[in-house]
């Protein structure tokens, strides 16, 4: 049996948490080989050499109404990794977004005397500022991936440490976009519209459709318009084709291969998340739509102090693309803006900028090795 120096928990509840607890643990590998990783997590964790004790695509929901349809299997999920800590005794547990239910967790390990590492910040700046205390009082350590969060736990005496946003480095294509086009025998003299229903089931049930009614629009003002959509490992064939069978839209999904996908894109119809950024990154014009269900957007309205929900928008602190939520999110208004895009040079041109400013703003890359060194200093 191979020595182990260290053992790490991991605990990822979401498609952009699996990513990034992945890259974190590969660099750790690089540094500390004998480092044993476990935890809970998708396909890019176990990739990655983390003995996963329970897979999360499940129980990657958004909304109050969705956590309480998933209620009993979240809480299941929790109280395995409880168990899981209280079995291996890690010397060092690290919590990778997923709030709700990592807050719990933080706070049983911390109860029994497990450090605890909590990285890319829960959205305390829009949600509930008060809870900076109380994150204070369950983790050793938070990392935040945004310069603008580190202030309001320095206020509150958390310690803190800025680690740089994990998508800066990992956002790049693998081919040239000509290569990619005669991959996915796409026409360069077409447009190419993307369409990113999200990685949650919730989510795509809801967004897909939609979406899918704005390509009718636009493929009716533009007949050899071409669609396509980046597929995420956790979303499965069988929940894309109970949209698309009720479609006439011809709608080409290539799997892992995001960034590739994108960058053909001259437009981008996105859900809100960490998929906004990522395109900004590549500088593809885009909108944000989203819809959650009635109950919890009413929630979202007393609760969330924010003025945008895409992170370009919030990140450049202004309107740098195009909005739409709840009823707002209509096939009509996603396909005038998408056709707004494509017709007019100057207006795309200004959202290029736009992102570029998003691009400035985000500063350093080196999320992961930053995380790999912080993580080492606790195991130290």
């Amino acid at each position: 049996m191979n020595e182990i120096s260290k053992r790490v928990m991991l605990v990822a509840g979401e498609s952009s948490g699996d990513h990034h607890a992945a890259n974190l643990f590969l660099e750790l590998k690089k540094r500390d080989p004998k480092v044993q990783g476990i935890g809970m997590g998708g396909k890019k964790m176990a990739q990655a050499g983390i003995e996963i004790h329970y897979d999360s695509s499940n129980i990657g929901v958004i909304g109050v109404v969705e956590v309480i349809k998933r209620y009993g299997e979240i809480k299941h999920a929790l109280n395995e990794m409880k168990q899981l800590l209280l079995d291996q005794r890690p010397d060092l547990l690290i919590c990778v977004d997923y709030k709700e239910f990592n807050f719990k967790l933080a706070g049983f390990a911390k109860k029994n005397g497990i450090k605890v590492l909590f990285y890319v910040s829960p959205q305390i700046w829009a949600w509930r500022p008060g809870r900076v205390v109380k994150y204070g009082k369950v983790i050793d350590m938070m990392a935040v991936i945004f310069p603008f969060e580190v202030p309001f736990y320095e206020k509150e005496n958390v310690p803190v440490r800025y680690v740089g946003h994990p998508s800066v480095d990992k956002v790049r294509a693998q081919r040239s976009v000509a290569e990619d086009l005669a991959l996915y025998d796409l026409q360069a003299d077409a447009p190419i519209i993307g369409i990113l229903p999200g990685s949650r089931t919730d989510e795509i049930n809801r967004m897909l459709p939609i979406m899918l009614k704005a390509a009718e629009v636009i493929q009716q003002a533009k007949p050899n318009v071409q669609f396509v959509l980046p597929q995420a490992d956790s979303v499965s064939d069988e929940l894309l084709q109970n949209s698309f069978q009720h479609s006439n839209i011809k709608v080409q999904a290539i799997n892992n291969q995001f960034y590739d996908v994108v960058q053909c894109c001259d437009a981008v119809m996105t859900v809100s998340g960490t998929a906004t950024l990522e395109i900004a990154l590549l500088e593809v014009p885009m909108l944000v739509a989203y819809k959650l269900s009635f109950i919890t957007y009413l929630l979202a309205r007393v609760l969330v102090d924010v003025e945008f929900i895409g992170l370009p928008n919030i990140i450049a602190g202004k309107s740098v693309v195009q909005e739409f939520i709840q009823k707002e999110a209509s096939a009509h208004n996603l396909a005038n803006e998408i056709l707004h895009i494509l017709d007019d040079e100057a207006y795309a041109g200004s959202l290029k900028e736009g992102l570029q400013l998003v691009k400035e703003k985000i500063g350093k890359g080196g999320g992961s090795e930053n995380m790999a060194e912080l993580a080492l200093e606790m195991l130290a």
